[in-house]
Parts: C-alpha cells; structure tokens; sequence
C-alpha cells in the first residue's frame, strides 16, 4: 500500500483493488474521484451496492440473477419451457438475449470444470441441471459453453450425463465469424467450421 495517504483511504484503496481487474494504481485513482465527488452521489453508490448484496440471490429455477425466488426469464409465460440453454455464467445468459433470437429457458452452471483451480463437476449446477431433465418438462439442451478447453470438458461431461435421460442434446455451433475472412483465422476456428459444416 503507498504511504502518504491516510488510513481510511489506504483501506478504501485495499478494497477496490479487491475487484476485478482492478490494480493498485487504478484502485488509487477511483478513490481519488469518490473523496473528490460530492457526498451523496458517494452514498448512492454505497447503497446501491448494499441493495444489491441484500436483494438479488439465484433463481430457484435456472440460477441466473434474480429479485425474487424467479427470475423475469423464468417467469414469463410466452417461453419454450421444453428447451433449455446450459451457459457457463450470467453474462453468457445476457449475451444469448440480446441476439434476440432464442426464447426458451437457461441454466447457469456458475463456472466450468477447472481441476487444477479445484472445480469439479459437485462446484457447477449439473445436478440441478440433471433434476430438471428428470421432472420430464425439457426435451432438448442446448449446450453453450464457450469454445475453450474448460468449456469443452464441461460440455461432454453433462452431454455424458444426459445419455440415457431421453432428451435431445444439442451444441452451439462454432466457427467463422459472420463477416469473417479466410485468411485470417485461426487454424482450430477453421477446422470447427469445417467440422460444424451445414447443408445449405
């Protein structure tokens, strides 16, 4: 911690940098703006972040972010209840919305398996996962985990999972870019859309 600063913004200075994505320097430097911004836009932003931790918990039914035991999602009627999106966190749930294309249900896993960070398959929400399929509702999941070795392994794992449950298991489509050029991608990008290939 740099010295010279006094001990409540030294502690202020600890705890933004607690963020992520937030270094040393940075933390300083938002410190600086909330010691100089006027009291009660301070306050607000105080309270806004205590509403926050008190208000919002996990939907009981898909676990994305929630006010109440539903989340909006969850709650609207006008949903295909028979299909079911796994995503990796909330912020790939908010992604798949704004293409505004699907208009079934999600589950957020909370992560993905990463042994050597200690996150194993009892760390994600598969056996919820697993427990919805089994109430009979869903006839087909579609896996969207992102394109990476984690997300892979997650994927073939609940895919694995799902066998002999009756459901129709499907994965998002990986390749070339809309607008993409030949030349330069990458070679795996390549070889996943020539494996992911469709009839036109």
């Amino acid at each position: 911690m740099k010295n010279g600063y006094a001990l409540p913004i030294q502690n202020l200075i600890r705890e933004l940098g607690r963020l992520p994505g937030i270094g040393e320097k940075t933390a300083a430097r938002l410190a600086m703006f909330l010691l100089r911004c006027p009291e009660e836009d301070a306050l607000r932003l105080a309270e806004s972040v205590v509403e926050v931790k008190r208000r919002i918990r996990l939907c009981t039914a898909c676990f994305h972010l929630a006010e109440g035991d539903l989340c909006e999602i969850c709650q609207n009627p006008s949903r295909d209840r028979g299909i079911v999106c796994v995503v990796e966190d909330p912020d790939s749930l908010l992604a798949i919305e704004e293409s505004g294309t699907y208009r079934g249900l999600y589950h957020v896993l909370h992560g993905v398996l990463a042994p050597l960070d200690g996150i194993g398959p009892e760390d994600l929400k598969i056996r919820e996962l697993l427990e919805r399929v089994d109430q009979g509702t869903v006839q087909e999941i579609i896996l969207a985990t992102n394109p990476t070795v984690q997300g892979e392994a997650t994927a073939l794992l609940i895919m694995k999972m799902l066998g002999d449950r009756g459901v129709r298991v499907t994965r998002i489509a990986q390749g070339m870019p809309v607008g993409g050029d030949l030349k330069y991608t990458d070679r795996m990008t390549l070889a996943k859309s020539i494996e992911c290939r469709r009839c036109m």
